[in-house]
């Protein structure tokens, strides 16, 4: 086993080794010609880094290739990532290039711990099962957290928007400034909104850029506000009293769920009380009473 184990250990050195010498062959070329005619150091500098990121690109392209995936399966993934904030296609290969690094990083790491003496199989199961599976649960935290920072921008974003149009802005205007004043406090829901404004000055319906950004986001509050908006521009309503109304109704849901949050407190706590706090308030309490009977209980029969 013990031989094996080392076996598998060289060879992945050995092609490691060699992919290394036939990513990174462009990037020591290219040092060894600045060494020999000196350039400037910033462009020396900017050349390596986008010789090291073409080579890394690379290598995680040959990587993907090695994970047989359907079209369906990566226009989902696509999606994810595009939900995630990451809309370059070479997001995709790197997604996939991780899912084949991870197990293997993982593997060696059991094998260089040596936590597989005595159960390997199981110890190289977990390892690469978890490795296949840990992209995918980082690609989930980070849209959770990308559609949370959008939640908590949309009121913001509403309001700045009320004022614009209150002040004689259309609505295509408004939302162009909006993105400019508030992408500093508020970069995700606003690089949303610059992709609205970018396909409404390419000529799409105002409607379908705005559907095309609640189904970017997967928020439900963003699907409300589509919702309002398409049916506003449909009856002929005011805009910015039905946004004024919606900010509002969202400002309110939001106090509702911090309220819905600190009543389930009180419930949340019982476990703890009873499983860590009730039994060292009884050990403190009941403790030195315990001993005193218990050296009395001696004292007594002992005569």
């Amino acid at each position: 086993m013990a031989f094996a184990a080392f076996a598998f250990f060289v060879i992945f050195l050995l092609i490691a080794s060699g992919g290394l010498l036939l990513f990174y062959r462009e990037a020591m070329l290219q040092r060894i010609s600045s060494v020999v005619t000196p350039r400037d150091k910033q462009g020396v500098l900017l050349s390596t880094i986008q010789q090291t990121s073409s080579s890394f690109g690379g290598m995680m392209e040959h990587l993907e290739r090695i994970l047989p995936k359907s079209q369906a399966e990566v226009s989902v993934v696509q999606q994810r990532l595009i939900r995630a904030g990451y809309r370059r296609d070479s997001a995709v290969k790197l997604f996939y290039g991780a899912k084949v690094l991870v197990p293997l990083t993982l593997g060696l790491l059991a094998l260089a711990t040596d936590r597989a003496h005595d159960n390997s199989f199981f110890v190289y199961a977990l390892a690469l099962g978890l490795g296949f599976l840990a992209p995918d649960f980082w690609l989930g935290r980070r849209i959770k957290n990308r559609q949370t920072l959008i939640r908590r921008g949309l009121p913001d974003v509403l309001d700045l928007l009320v004022i614009c149009i209150e002040a004689g802005l259309s609505m295509d205007q408004a939302t162009a400034r909006t993105v400019e004043e508030l992408r500093l406090a508020h970069p995700a829901i606003c690089d949303e909104l610059g992709i609205v404004v970018l396909e409404q000055r390419a000529g799409r319906a105002r409607s379908d850029a705005w559907r095309q950004f609640a189904e970017r986001t997967d928020v439900e509050s963003v699907r409300n506000l589509v919702s309002v908006l398409v049916q506003s521009e449909q009856l002929g309503t005011s805009v910015a009293k039905t946004l004024r109304v919606h900010s509002d109704t969202l400002r309110t849901q939001r106090r509702q769920k911090v309220e819905e949050q600190a009543a389930k407190t009180t419930v949340k706590l019982v476990f703890p009380l009873v499983l860590f706090i009730f039994p060292s308030l009884f050990l403190v309490t009941l403790g030195p009473a315990m001993i005193i009977m218990s050296e009395s209980f001696h004292k007594y029969f002992n005569q």
